[in-house]
């Protein structure tokens, strides 16, 4: 810290701070955070930066130990929700008698997630985190209720898209709340137990909403996740204290709502939403060529161009300011975690369908064979997070997100080399460091993004790296999903021509996993070998996100935490 930096008591409460995006943070010798976890900041008038002080009292880090568990209940309701999802959707959409609309089961959830996670940093800045966390656990928790009392698989959807709008708020503002009470060279490793929350959730709500499904009924599976929500919203509003600055307790209503891009967040929203369904629907369900996805694509671009132009020229405080693309620290950090994600979601997708086609495992059995991966991802987070914290006097964090993103290439290279339908079990083990490494980048981007940019910019900038990874996700598995689709068709036609009912053999064993698992003798050789190159076609996809994950963590510049 240099000569010309000053000392501040941000628990002091003695004036009111009141910017907006262009307010210069120096202007007030002191701001005030309502509700405050007592923390002393510095700030630093050459980088114009708020930074949390580096030491922190025992006491004081018992009462953040408290704060964020509260939290890591809802990133893991949220995160298990996910797969279990995946797990029941088939079974769900069959009692509708409605199969083929299964998948909206998932993506109704994974595009509201993404059409509104862009808000949440807004809005936590004007309303204060607490009251935009409850929100989030309401919205969620109407979901859940909504699905598990559908009498119609529209209903259902209509629940995935509320809980989808819970769980963007769920999953970002953890991040947000670390980033606002622990010091800059702790943020990775609290990140890290966001991440073992998340990865804990996402390995077990699969078995047990398969559990609930077999014994007691899918519905179960979701109103069983309505009273844990509940609890975790009572805790918040009984026991959170989160640090927020003052801005809204002297304005009304009215100017609070007046404050909020709606415009530039509805052109934001349906740009995200339109581009996504290109990739969910092309490819699969219709051909590229047709008219509504030319329709979806234009919708797309023009709505992007509009929300440039709102945010540019016309937007007071804009949902996302545009001056961030510009950082170096807040792209690399996207570009690094939206192709991290995407590899990582592509892989987990299809792992489990590769042992299911190549060895007969049930679903259980397959769905196992990627816990190695989430075992890999934990203690890559945990990693990343200790290693952050020893760097913090030299600020060499750059090297663990390039050994993260080298060790994904690495995963996905040698599935791509020997995963050709007799893999053994330590072949089996080649996920382990794409979980590795995707568990590095969820914790070391975060630290990359704090460290780039302005404290009072710190939960739009969350919530945009939040919204590249969902973008990540969902590109990555739409992508790899529309080329093993593309590819099995053509693959298919060409092993089993000249045998009879071809066509039918073609359509059951690209609508049906147990079907192929059923084929026995020479068709079912033909057809294991036709799913299991192009599974590894697939890992392609995945190898490429890592390829461009790593272009990333080289241009990553690093800075004194």
């Amino acid at each position: 810290m240099t000569s010309s930096s000053r000392t501040l008591n941000l628990a002091n409460g003695n004036e009111q701070l009141v910017p907006d995006e262009r307010t210069p943070l120096l202007k007030k010798e002191s701001a005030r955070f309502d509700d405050a976890v007592p923390c002393v900041a510095e700030i630093d008038a050459e980088a114009g930066r708020v930074l949390v002080d580096k030491s922190l009292p025992e006491e004081e880090s018992k009462n953040i130990a408290g704060v964020i568990s509260i939290l890591l209940i809802g990133v893991f309701i949220a995160n298990a929700d996910t797969s279990l999802v995946l797990a029941t959707s088939g079974t769900i959409s069959s009692e509708f008698n409605d199969l083929e609309n299964a998948g909206w089961l998932i993506t109704s959830y994974t595009l509201a997630m993404c059409a509104t996670q862009s808000l949440y940093g807004k809005l936590s800045d004007i309303y204060g985190r607490k009251i935009t966390i409850l929100a989030s656990y309401v919205f969620f928790a109407v979901g859940c209720a909504i699905c598990g009392l559908g009498q119609s698989i529209q209903q259902v959807v209509l629940g995935r898209v509320l809980a989808g709008v819970g769980g963007a708020g769920i999953h970002c503002l953890v991040s947000i709340v670390i980033a606002d009470l622990v010091p800059l060279r702790d943020v990775a490793v609290w990140r890290s137990y966001a991440n073992i929350a998340a990865t804990t959730g996402r390995s077990l709500g699969g078995p047990i909403g398969g559990y609930l499904t077999d014994e007691i009924g899918w519905r179960w599976s979701f109103l069983g996740q309505c009273p844990p929500t509940i609890l975790a919203l009572a805790l918040v509003a009984w026991k959170l204290k989160i640090p927020s600055l003052a801005i809204a307790s002297t304005q009304s209503a009215l100017s609070k709502l007046q404050r909020v891009d709606f415009l530039g967040a509805i052109f934001l929203s349906v740009s995200i939403v339109c581009g996504l369904l290109v990739l969910d629907l092309g490819g699969q369900r219709m051909p590229w060529t047709d008219p509504k996805i030319l329709l979806l694509l234009g919708s797309s671009v023009m709505a992007l161009n509009i929300f440039v132009l709102i945010e540019a020229v016309w937007a007071k405080e804009p949902i996302f300011p545009l001056r961030l693309l510009l950082n170096r620290d807040v792209i690399t950090s996207y570009v690094n975690l939206a192709f991290q994600t995407g590899a990582q979601g592509a892989m987990m997708l299809l792992v489990p369908m590769y042992f299911q086609v190549s060895a007969h495992a049930s679903l259980t059995n397959a769905g196992a064979h990627l816990m190695p991966s989430v075992i890999g991802n934990a203690f890559g987070g945990l990693l990343a997070g200790y290693v952050v914290k020893s760097a913090i006097r030299t600020g060499r964090y750059k090297l663990i997100a390039i050994i993260g993103a080298i060790a994904s290439t690495t995963s996905y290279t040698l599935m791509i080399l020997r995963w050709h339908g007799h893999t053994s079990f330590l072949e089996s083990m080649y996920i382990i460091p794409g979980g590795f490494g995707n568990g590095i980048a969820l914790s070391a981007m975060f630290v990359v993004l704090t460290a780039g940019i302005e404290h009072c910019e710190m939960a739009i900038g969350s919530s945009g790296l939040y919204l590249s990874s969902s973008v990540g996700m969902v590109a990555g598995i739409s992508i790899a999903s529309a080329l093993l689709q593309g590819t099995l068709r053509n693959q298919l036609r060409i092993s089993l021509e000249g045998i009879d009912g071809m066509q039918d053999i073609i359509n059951r064993s690209l609508s049906d996993i147990e079907y192929v698992r059923s084929l026995e003798g020479r068709l079912g050789k033909l057809v294991t070998e036709a799913y299991v190159r192009c599974l590894g076609y697939t890992h392609g996809v995945s190898l490429f996100g890592s390829v461009v994950a790593l272009v990333a963590a080289l241009c990553i510049k690093e800075r004194k935490l």
